[in-house]
């Protein structure tokens, strides 16, 4: 299993030593086309569905039952495989999107054990193929999924270590460009590494936060692929014009060099998207989802029935939290802040004590430029139990009491103080657009490492991302999220 992953990682890295000159076109061609990262992935995929077949068989003999037969067990893997090239499961993607491929996985093997099943069930093959599908339906859910996760968690690894990154090209060197390669260069999980900028005329005010040249213009793109070994081309904002860039497109396909361009009004692009054509001429349509409509009110319903039922489950773990704080700090147990919510309207948030009385003689906290307040700040007046219930984010806990009052949801960007407000909606970019829905205890933003004192544009950016392209599935998938960073957090505790 080992030497397997570590194959596939290195199938996907395309970890081959490279010689001086640029490689043959079609050794580029094959890797823009993701060829070796499809093949990783098809490779796992089948090797754990013939696992999911010997598990099946061998829990069936120890259950003194019939070993699924080869015909019914062929024909499963055969859909399973199908539909995950369907679902676009062996496409050619950056990110490595862990949680979201393993509920395609067990959708397409849901679908392909239900097909079969009602296929035995109209030819009258009887009750056994039945019960071997639903043992293979199981092992082939479990272990596919497992498969999955343990690739994308070896090829994570690979490139946070630097191993099998492409080096990647940006068209353009003002705002958005710079903000790509800082993106880039800040997750090496996406196997990219950016090596420079093509522009003719970059921003003299853009800043050198990335530290990357310019390369050299439009016409240079042969020479800057072929000295800096380039696979991947990012077209972002400048200011050449249409033609030029569609030209630079046609020669990076004709080097073989993958091509992704960040499109104009990028803020207002989600994941759900349709394209009509008038014509040669494409229109597109963004559904971004609405804040007033009915996904967020059956969001907010669930959100009171889901926050009373966590409350009950680790009404323990509450109540040991009190009696910490209780021993710690004395009353009161809560700290009551005042915070801006949905539409703008202060609400009055919980937390655990965790920090004692300020001073009335220390100054004020100001955040650094362009950062959020938040953390430890001033003087750190955390008592030793404070320090934890902050670094297992046990503290906001309480604020599950706002959710059931309806003042806060689940899942939302964090709320901030009233003070702030004012200031940041002056200052940052869209940041008063999120107030379009309830704060939230946890969030998109929250769930990537923009806690505390860190960017505030990335922060807004992200959160105005979850609102327009919320689902519930996006809420479940930041509460796994969620879940998984407290884990880490447990461990990372001293």
């Amino acid at each position: 299993m080992v030497q397997l992953l570590e194959a596939a990682t290195r199938a996907e890295a395309g970890v081959l030593e490279r010689t001086g000159g640029p490689q043959p076109r079609s050794s580029r061609l094959g890797r823009r086309a993701g060829l070796p990262c499809s093949v990783a992935r098809f490779v796992v995929d089948g090797a754990m569905l013939v696992l999911a077949v010997a598990a099946t068989t061998f829990g069936a003999a120890a259950a003194g039952a019939a070993p699924p037969s080869p015909p019914w067990t062929a024909a499963f893997g055969l859909i399973v495989v199908l539909l995950l090239a369907v679902r676009g499961l062996y496409a050619p993607a950056f990110q490595l999107r862990t949680i979201d491929d393993v509920r395609r996985v067990a959708a397409a093997t849901s679908i392909a054990a239900m097909s079969l099943i009602a296929l035995a069930a109209i030819v009258g093959a009887g009750r056994d193929p039945v019960d071997e599908l639903l043992r293979l339906w199981l092992f082939a859910t479990a272990y596919v999924a497992a498969g999955r996760v343990a690739l994308y968690w070896s090829q994570a690894q690979a490139r946070r270590a630097g191993e099998g990154l492409r080096p990647t090209l940006i068209v353009g060197a003002g705002k958005v460009g710079r903000l790509a390669a800082r993106r880039l260069l800040d997750s090496p999980q996406l196997g990219l590494k950016p090596v420079g900028f093509l522009d003719k005329d970059p921003l003299a005010d853009t800043g050198a936060d990335t530290a990357l040249p310019v390369l050299g213009a439009s016409w240079d793109l042969e020479s800057v692929v072929r000295e800096h070994g380039v696979e991947q081309v990012i077209i972002t904002f400048s200011t050449a014009p249409s033609d030029v860039l569609l030209r630079l497109v046609r020669r990076c396909q004709a080097l073989g060099v993958a091509v992704a361009m960040v499109p104009r009004l990028y803020e207002r692009t989600t994941t759900r998207m349709t394209v009509e054509h008038i014509g040669g001429l494409p229109l597109v349509s963004a559904h971004s989802a609405d804040p007033r409509g009915w996904q967020f009110a059956v969001k907010y319903t669930i959100d009171r029935i889901a926050a009373t039922a966590i409350f009950l489950l680790i009404s323990p773990v509450f109540l040991a939290c009190v009696a910490a704080v209780y021993l710690s700090l004395g009353r009161p147990i809560f700290f009551r802040q005042a915070r801006v919510g949905l539409d703008g309207q202060e609400i009055s948030i919980l937390k655990f004590r965790s920090m004692r009385s300020v001073d009335s003689s220390e100054a004020a906290f100001a955040p650094d430029r362009g950062s959020a307040p938040g953390g430890v700040e001033g003087a750190d007046r955390r008592t030793a139990v404070g320090r934890y219930l902050r670094k297992l984010s046990l503290d906001e806990l309480p604020q599950l009491v706002n959710v059931m009052r309806g003042e806060m949801s689940l899942v939302g960007p964090r709320p901030e103080r009233p003070e702030y407000v004012e200031s940041f909606s002056s200052s940052v970019y869209r940041y008063g657009e999120r107030h379009r829905a309830k704060a939230g205890i946890t969030g998109w933003a929250q769930v990537h490492g923009l806690r505390g004192q860190t960017s505030l544009a990335d922060r807004v950016e992200w959160d105005n991302y979850y609102i327009e392209n919320f689902s519930l599935w996006l809420d479940a998938k930041i509460l796994l999220m969620t879940v998984g960073a407290v884990v880490e957090s447990f461990k990372s505790v001293e």
